[in-house]
């Protein structure tokens, strides 16, 4: 494919960042990551040239979903190939003690995969176009904090991320490597017991049936409950974060939604504020969204291809 010209580079001509293996990964090989980027069909590269021709000379905000880690290896709540799932929501979490304990158990399992996932070619291609100075900044829905491996600096990750655990009692927070050495002390042999665990969610909940002896850890500060440091179902995000997830659509002229069902409103939300406020609203998904009435333009197209080619041929701001 050629590159558009005006002031548009090529891949060629625009290496990405380089990835960072070792920053904060939280990433689960439940498949094998996609190393090479799927050729696109005319109709798809036609949509991404319409992309390109409705952004160009904009400054954006990217809001980012499950989808775009797919390419990791991680697998998604709601894209095609997903299986279906019941995550647990915060009321059963501080509500249920078995079902707490089934919570940490399978965490505990699915955290020593999910900590071992790359950034993709989608997750450079959104800190290149930050580093080009395209971007107002990003808003992830991800909790894999992948974006931050790949470089992109001005991330809001708005459901939390996988990397902490917070006491819900003294509000303490601690690193998430430092619990899972206190529960693999607890329960000494249960990771070698569980290694054949199956598919794992984009929240470390692995498929595990053996957990009724498993021994959950105290707040090493006060013995009181901890919980991963991300957002659950039937949880609301901390309303600073929210606050300034919408100036960073306002400082926009457009949004770019990548790999998001937008199947909950925390990220809805943003496309109806940038719709509203007459912004152009592009979303890259497979499969229909709750956004698609809001959308400018919605592109069927694999993510990591889609950030790829628009990383490559978005022309750079004017000065001034």
């Amino acid at each position: 494919m050629s590159a558009q010209g005006d002031g548009g580079a090529s891949g060629n001509d625009l290496p990405g960042p380089e990835l960072n293996p070792q920053l904060g990964l939280t990433g689960f090989v439940s498949g094998t990551p996609a190393s090479d980027l799927a050729p696109m069909a005319v109709r798809e590269q036609e949509l991404l040239d319409q992309a390109v021709e409705l952004l160009a000379g904009l400054r954006l905000a990217v809001l980012t979903g499950a989808g775009l880690s797919t390419d990791s290896g991680i697998p998604d709540y709601r894209g095609p190939q997903s299986v279906p799932r019941n995550p647990m929501t915060y009321q059963q979490f501080v509500g249920d003690e078995n079902l707490r304990r089934r919570y940490w158990a399978r965490n505990h399992v699915g955290w020593g995969h999910l900590r071992r996932a790359d950034p993709n070619a989608g997750h450079a291609a959104v800190a290149l176009l930050e580093q080009r100075g395209l971007l107002s900044g990003l808003i992830t829905q991800n909790v894999d904090r992948l974006h931050s491996s790949a470089w992109s600096v001005n991330v809001i990750d708005l459901h939390g991320t996988f990397d902490r655990v917070v006491c819900l009692q003294c509000a303490s927070v601690f690193p998430r490597s430092r619990i899972a050495e206190i529960l693999e002390d607890l329960n000494p042999g249960y990771l070698e017991r569980a290694s054949d665990a199956g598919d794992v969610a984009p929240d470390a909940d692995a498929d595990v049936d053996d957990t009724g002896d498993f021994v959950m850890a105290p707040c090493p500060v006060c013995g009181g409950m901890l919980k991963p440091d991300f957002v659950y179902f039937g949880e609301n995000v901390p309303k600073s974060r929210v606050a300034d997830a919408y100036a960073m659509v306002d400082a926009a002229d457009a949004l770019l939604v990548a790999g998001s069902s937008l199947t909950v409103m925390s990220g809805l939300r943003f496309v109806r504020h940038a719709a509203k406020a007459g912004k152009p609203v592009v979303i890259i998904n497979r499969g229909p969204t709750r956004g698609d009435e809001f959308a400018s333009l919605k592109v069927e197209v694999g993510v990591s291809e889609a950030l790829t080619y628009l990383a490559a041929r978005l022309p750079d701001l004017p000065h001034g």
